[in-house]
């Protein structure tokens, strides 16, 4: 089984992950061994291989966002059966017993593990997954356009829900990636009223194109006051413009598991009850809920593909901008 390793976490200007041979794994007591189709690649993956988030294991092979089939099942798993298509995202495991998985907070969790991060994750032919943290994926979908689906999709669903936005509602979206691409659309089916801001003007107008009835740059103020934004870019001061934009009493949340800094603000910015909550993971409710819906409606993605031996190239690509939606690694 090919996979490609990270050991030592650097810039990607040169390739960080090296192909390495290995055994394939047999899945333990209530796991399953997936053999990978399309795995997609993530700001995170970025921010790993780079060193803005620390190391939790090295070597390591990153990826969270995996769709395959289930080559074998471990002991005391129940509901897969080989041959079965699932996809594996970046929450890949939580203890079931504190007091925050106790409340469905696992997500959470102080003791969550994480594919790509804890676990050796998707960049590679095959993988193992906690059977528990694996889901299956709409039948509408291709393997290549249901990844990008389990990462930008899934966070980006539980941040409409801790932005509090309600159907018919204003949402601004600070940021147009491969996330809030897939968060406007729920959005929309929401019938919410959509507000982008962006520095690339490509991408106002991809939004406009979408159904945004507004799009312009981060320091460019919407004509009308927003309930609630969402930012997805990992730099502190788009949440202070996003915060210029919410009405009081209105949510900026923060779709980011990583941000530079958050520079010094007038407390007025917040006064009135403007609220700033982080969005930290996903549940597995959140995962179940969100590719229901995304097959329902259905969610469109735009998938750059790449052979998984370009992994660095692709991840050179996400740094410099160049990714047109979500790089995806197929096996072929």
């Amino acid at each position: 089984m090919r996979a490609f390793e990270l050991s030592k976490p650097g810039s990607v200007d040169v390739p960080r992950l090296h192909a390495v041979d290995r055994l394939d794994f047999e899945p333990g007591s209530g796991e399953v061994s997936i053999d990978i189709a399309a795995c997609a690649v993530c700001r995170t993956d970025l921010q790993i291989v780079e060193g803005d988030l620390a190391a939790r294991r090295l070597p390591i092979v990153p990826g969270h966002q995996a769709v395959g089939r289930v080559r074998a099942v471990g002991p005391g798993v129940g509901r897969w059966q080989p041959g079965d298509r699932v996809g594996v995202a970046w929450l890949g495991g939580a203890c079931g017993s504190c007091p925050r998985c106790d409340e469905g907070l696992e997500n959470l969790c102080e003791q969550a593990q994480f594919n790509g991060w804890d676990r050796d994750g998707g960049f590679a032919e095959s993988m193992t997954a906690r059977a528990d943290y694996v889901f299956p994926v709409p039948p509408i979908f291709t393997d290549v356009e249901a990844a990008p689906l389990l990462c930008g999709g899934i966070i980006g669903y539980r941040s409409l829900r801790i932005a509090g936005i309600q159907p018919g509602a204003r949402l601004g979206l600070y940021g147009f990636g491969a996330s809030a691409l897939l968060a406007l659309q729920v959005a929309r089916h929401w019938g919410c009223e959509l507000f982008v801001a962006t520095r690339s003007r490509a991408e106002q107008a991809r939004a406009l194109e979408m159904g945004a009835v507004w799009a312009g740059s981060y320091h460019e103020q919407p004509p009308v006051a927003l309930d609630a934004v969402v930012t997805f870019a990992p730099v502190g001061f788009v949440m202070i413009e996003a915060l210029k934009a919410v009405r009081p009493g209105g949510t900026v949340a923060i779709n980011a598991i990583h941000l530079d800094t958050i520079p010094e603000f007038p407390y007025e910015l917040m006064w009135r009850e403007r609220g700033i909550r982080s969005v930290a993971n996903f549940t597995r409710r959140d995962a179940e809920e969100f590719l229901h819906l995304a097959g329902e409606i259905p969610i469109s993605t735009v998938p750059d593909i790449y052979p998984l031996a370009d992994v660095n190239v692709a991840l050179h690509r996400l740094k410099t901008g160049d990714v047109d939606g979500a790089a995806v690694l197929v096996n072929r």
